[in-house]
């Protein structure tokens, strides 16, 4: 059997604990936080996101800061801790840049566009949402990445359902279960490999028996959305035929344009670099742009023809900045749009703040103390697996990072099970029920704003219909509480 080890840096991730600090002082800054949250949300809406709910993370940051002032803790010690965790968001942070760059080429180059007009000639309103799990389920088991997913046909089914007049929500909350179905369920996935490591149990024997409960979920899942598909009312999809006219009348739609999305899916299967793929996909898409679609990129510079300066400028504009296609159709004009690696920055603002908070959090021990309350009241089998569930959505709200989800409880919680003679099957199949699956329902939390800015859809719009993802607590919850396949160390008499 292979050895499918995580990053090291996660999984020896050093966990800071203070026995000067009680469970109330750590509480503080997560009331305090949540508190200030609530109100900015409730002053600026879906504004929040765009610079205020930032400032109230470096709020509840000092708030943090203030606690651990007060029981000893240097200012050093959590400059030290905010580092670390600032350090282990660079990749996120520059596949972030690389998705923006990658959907200004794929835009230009007609590769979206192309899926979009295929896409609204196979799927119909009916069947489009169960569809959009489907694909998201297979395109992110073969990548192992939910994050890939979103970036390449996630980005193409939200332009479909945009067109045929289905809500964002609904699209966005499709596509995140099917791809988070597919990230749990693929040995390529960090998170898929980090959790039996944390628990002390096997890659293969963790899929085996995480998929005793995330099967029923996704195909609860899926159901909602057939029945969603047959009830919903639509207004887009009268137009259909106009809007295929005008992608027609605009660009140069064929086949050969697939090439590119192909390349970068056989990239991430063949366990390239995400940043690697997304690079090359990005330039290969301004290939296929000079080649496709001249007339476009010489349009995005206000130049008449192609030259060597227009296609270079133009290129650059589409990878960095926002761009359009303009076209004879108004919705169209919306749609074909893309924000580059500008377009990203906002959701990058938001990550670095949230980690300054979660950095705080660890370096006064506030993240062990909550975490060390939970388990102490884990009197049953039920009571130990919700301290864990409790455990994982409490540090994907104050850490802001699916990672230490999973790394703080598997730690902390891997002895107990064991002393309860529950395999570790157990703990890192909750781990990913509850750790993984949920930090995409946090706004601040990297998970939550990486796909909120990549999809172009704010997380209190797509929260509801993410079925899959708040479903699947409540799933490993149903099965401990019921004694279904909870597997043991030795047999019990």
């Amino acid at each position: 059997m292979p050895k499918n080890k995580p990053k090291k840096y996660r999984q020896d991730e050093h966990i800071v604990d203070n026995i000067e600090l009680n469970i109330w002082e750590a509480l503080i800054p997560v009331v305090a936080l949540v508190g200030m949250l609530a109100y900015n949300v409730y002053v600026f809406g879906d504004e929040a996101i765009g610079g205020s709910n930032q400032f109230i993370l470096l709020m509840g940051g000092a708030v943090a800061a203030i606690v651990g002032f007060f029981n000893k803790v240097s200012y050093k010690q959590m400059l030290s801790e905010v580092a670390e965790n600032v350090k282990s968001t660079t990749g996120a942070l520059l596949i972030l840049l690389m998705v923006g760059a990658l959907a200004g080429t794929w835009l230009i180059s007609g590769v979206i566009p192309a899926m979009i007009y295929y896409g609204l000639q196979i799927l119909n309103p009916t069947i489009f949402l169960a569809a959009c799990v489907i694909i998201s389920a297979i395109i992110s088991i073969a990548t192992g990445s939910s994050w890939t997913t979103a970036a390449t046909v996630g980005i193409a089914l939200i332009g479909i359902g945009e067109a045929l007049g289905i809500s964002l929500g609904m699209t966005a909350g499709a596509v995140l279960s099917g791809a988070y179905f597919g990230d749990k369920m693929s040995p390529l996935s960090d998170t898929t490999n980090l959790a039996p490591a944390m628990a002390g149990g096997e890659l293969f024997d963790h899929i085996k028996y995480m998929s005793i409960t995330t099967v029923p979920t996704i195909l609860i899942t899926l159901a909602v959305f057939i029945i969603m598909g047959f009830t919903i009312d639509t207004t887009g999809s009268a137009d259909t035929e106009s809007i295929l006219k005008s992608i027609d009348a605009t660009l140069n739609i064929n086949g050969w344009l697939f090439i590119v999305p192909v390349v970068v899916i056989l990239l991430i299967v063949k366990k390239t670099p995400p940043l690697a793929a997304l690079l090359i996909g990005t330039l290969l898409g301004a290939v296929f742009a000079l080649i496709f679609q001249p007339d476009i990129v010489a349009q995005i510079t206000g130049a008449k023809e192609l030259t060597f300066e227009s296609g270079y400028k133009g290129i650059l504009k589409a990878i960095t900045v926002k761009t359009s296609i303009a076209t004879d159709n108004a919705a169209l004009n919306d749609l074909f749009s893309a924000k580059g690696m500008a377009g990203m920055l906002g959701t990058i603002w938001l990550i670095v703040c949230a980690m300054v908070f979660g950095g705080v959090m660890d370096g006064i021990g506030a993240l062990s103390r909550i975490t060390k309350s939970l388990l102490s009241m884990a009197k049953t089998t039920l009571g130990l697996f919700a301290s864990t569930v409790g455990s994982c959505l409490a540090l994907n709200v104050t850490a802001s990072d699916q990672y230490l989800a999973i790394v703080v409880p598997g730690k902390m919680f891997s002895q107990a099970y064991a002393d309860r003679g529950l395999a570790p099957e157990n703990l890192s199949r909750t781990l990913e029920d509850s750790g993984t699956v949920t930090s995409v329902l946090i706004p601040w939390n990297t998970c939550g704003a990486y796909h909120s800015g990549v999809l172009g859809v704010s997380v209190a719009d797509y929260f509801f219909y993410a079925i899959f993802n708040w479903l699947s607590p409540f799933m490993t919850l149903f099965f401990a509480a019921m004694n279904i396949k909870i597997k043991q160390l030795t047999k019990t008499i």
